[in-house]
């Protein structure tokens, strides 16, 4: 017995990004749906993301910050259509994830926070002064922006990809909901939240959330959700086990 037998878990990441958690779940006996709460869309070429990658390349910013998987995706596989070389810069990342993605291409980050959160890379960051560019999706905030800017840096904010909230969640997902079978439904990030509540219409009676971290958590309480755990650390493994806690013995 691994712990999660019996027990349904939802899982919102995006197509091409869910399966890693859900084979974390899944080893550990839950059953899990996969329903992509958002999808991650290219930017069109030709635009504001090519020219920050020519810039980076030419020595323009003094780091250039990625603080996600696929905004490092985003980036070097542009920069792989473009044939145009890495940034000539410091390279930060958020978090485990990002760091890997960093790594896999060939390029291993100047900096990674302690703790997985925007929030701790700007506090990690140091101080100084020149541009530094942020490869970001639309939907961020810009709380990051702030904290570099409160510390002598001048952010220069792209726009690396589009998230788009579903409209929908697959009928398997739908019909556990209605049925009430929904042990937990696992977000890993504040815009999965909000595709997710969009998608099924509200924030569903006696759903429990387990969250990747604080920014994430707080998104689905102003959604009406109860979070029953937030991952420590905030990784996928930080995630799968959070669920073991809320749901296992």
């Amino acid at each position: 017995m691994n712990g999660l037998e019996g027990r349904v878990v939802i899982v919102t990441r995006p197509e091409g990004q869910a399966a890693e958690l859900a084979e974390r779940l899944r080893a550990r006996g839950a059953e899990v749906i996969e329903a992509p709460a958002i999808r991650i869309e290219r930017v069109p070429p030709g635009g504001r993301l090519d020219e920050a990658i020519r810039e980076a390349a030419r020595g323009r910013y003094a780091w250039v910050l990625f603080t996600s998987a696929a905004g490092v995706e985003a980036w070097f596989g542009r920069a792989d259509e473009l044939s145009v070389g890495d940034p000539e810069a410091m390279v930060a990342a958020v978090g485990a994830g990002t760091a890997e993605a960093l790594t896999a291409r060939g390029r291993r980050p100047d900096l990674v926070p302690p703790t997985y959160t925007t929030r701790a890379l700007g506090e990690a960051f140091p101080d100084g002064t020149g541009e530094v560019l942020l490869a970001r999706a639309d939907l961020a905030t810009a709380e990051l922006e702030d904290t570099l800017r409160d510390k002598g840096w001048a952010p220069v904010r792209v726009e690396a990809y589009r998230t788009e909230l579903a409209d929908d969640l697959p009928a398997p997902a739908t019909a556990a909901l209605e049925e009430g079978r929904v042990d937990v439904v696992t977000f890993t990030s504040a815009s999965t939240v909000r595709g997710f509540v969009r998608a099924v219409g509200g924030a569903p009676d006696g759903v429990v959330a387990v969250c990747i971290g604080p920014v994430t958590a707080a998104a689905a309480r102003q959604a009406g959700l109860t979070v029953a755990a937030e991952a420590d650390p905030h990784t996928v493994d930080g995630v799968a086990d959070a669920v073991a806690r809320v749901l296992g013995p």
